[in-house]
């Protein structure tokens, strides 16, 4: 393998065992992912509720982590949005290649 400054390269046969595992579990891996990411993503907006009752309330204890978690939930569903968009796309624009 080669190493380009302290960065080891990856051999071919390493990237086929990567490509046959996600072969084999591609579907299950991705589905599993998937549900993780936008299971991530309900979290922090649950949090970002809690902050945000919490500031309506007065009953913030650290003004500093409540902006953190809404701010946390607010990037992490513009990049959900993001991908779903990118996945449309990327469907749609398989819906139109032709065989």
């Amino acid at each position: 393998m080669n190493n380009v400054n302290g960065i080891s390269g990856t051999s071919t046969a390493d990237l086929l065992k990567q490509k046959s595992k996600v072969e084999n579990n591609g579907g299950a891996a991705f589905a599993e992912q998937l549900k993780s990411a936008i299971n991530e993503v309900n979290e922090y907006q649950e949090g970002s509720e809690e902050a945000l009752a919490d500031l309506a309330t007065g009953q913030v204890k650290d003004l500093h982590q409540a902006a953190l978690a809404i701010g946390k939930a607010e990037t992490s569903m513009k990049l959900m949005l993001e991908i779903r968009n990118k996945a449309l796309n990327a469907y749609k624009e398989l819906g139109r290649t032709q065989l």
